[in-house]
């Protein structure tokens, strides 16, 4: 198990460093509420309205009801912001664990999704591998970073997930190889793991068939989500990243699958 990841909520004491923060975070996601600013930066709410006003003033942000947003428009969809948002403290430490021991030089497929975006977000800045990937705001955040080569797999882009699927992403990846795959789903049971439609089923398949080894990025609260479409049994999954301990039922048949559980506290 691991206990060395970052704590969720850091206290600027220096308002010149809790404004780089806010426009860092607001850069990264295009809108930022005052809630979660508050809660990222450790202070009260006057502060972090305070703050504000002077970014605003200084023409680096602009003022929206809720928060702040970037005066440039962002790739990141208010959908998927709002789903980066839910347990983002889970999702930050599933991401930091996942990528902990990738080589720097590594080649790594990312799968749509806010967990999977957070591991890109926690690899290190000398990360010089190949990143593949289908989701618009990991391709975005991977540019933005410097961080290696960048391999997009085009085709239809679906808006809520803001990625691209479809025959056209699936034939993209023939004659790719990746060492790992970082790969998201809606929900997790015995019987393996679901994603909520038919569209991303191909996609998601056509990755892991290109990967050395498949890992899984969930959160707890996957462990009881609905989700209609089952993706894969357990056996071709690697490995399972989680910030909790599976059900009992389900931690049996991850073990009968051979498949490890990484737990990130």
């Amino acid at each position: 198990m691991t206990t060395d990841s970052a704590p969720s909520t850091m206290r600027y004491d220096s308002a010149p460093d809790r404004r780089r923060s806010i426009l860092d975070a607001v850069e990264e996601a295009g809108f930022v509420s005052v809630t979660e600013l508050t809660r990222r930066l450790g202070v009260s709410d006057m502060t972090v309205r305070r703050d504000l006003r002077k970014l605003a003033e200084s023409g680096g942000v602009r003022i929206v009801h809720g928060g702040v947003s970037a005066l440039r428009p962002a790739l990141h969809s208010p959908e998927f912001t709002g789903r980066a948002d839910e347990n983002a403290d889970a999702k930050r430490a599933i991401g930091e664990a996942a990528v902990r021991g990738l080589p720097a030089t590594g080649t790594v497929a990312v799968d749509a999704g806010t967990t999977t975006y957070a591991a890109v977000q926690a690899l290190a800045d000398d990360f010089r591998g190949t990143l593949v990937t289908h989701s618009v705001p990991v391709m975005q955040l991977a540019l933005t970073r410097d961080l290696g080569r960048v391999v997009g797999l085009g085709g239809e882009l679906l808006a809520e997930s803001q990625a691209f699927v479809g025959p056209r992403t699936v034939e993209a990846t023939a004659g790719l190889r990746v060492g790992t795959l970082l790969l998201g789903a809606a929900a997790a049971d015995e019987r393996g793991i679901y994603v909520s439609t038919d569209n991303e089923r191909p996609t998601k398949l056509a990755l892991m068939d290109i990967a050395e080894r498949v890992v899984l990025l969930v959160d707890a609260t996957k462990f009881s989500a609905p989700a209609p479409v089952l993706l894969c049994a357990w056996d071709r999954i690697t490995e399972v990243v989680t910030d909790t301990t599976p059900p009992p039922a389900l931690t049996e048949r991850l073990q009968a699958a051979g498949t490890r559980v990484r737990l990130a506290r």
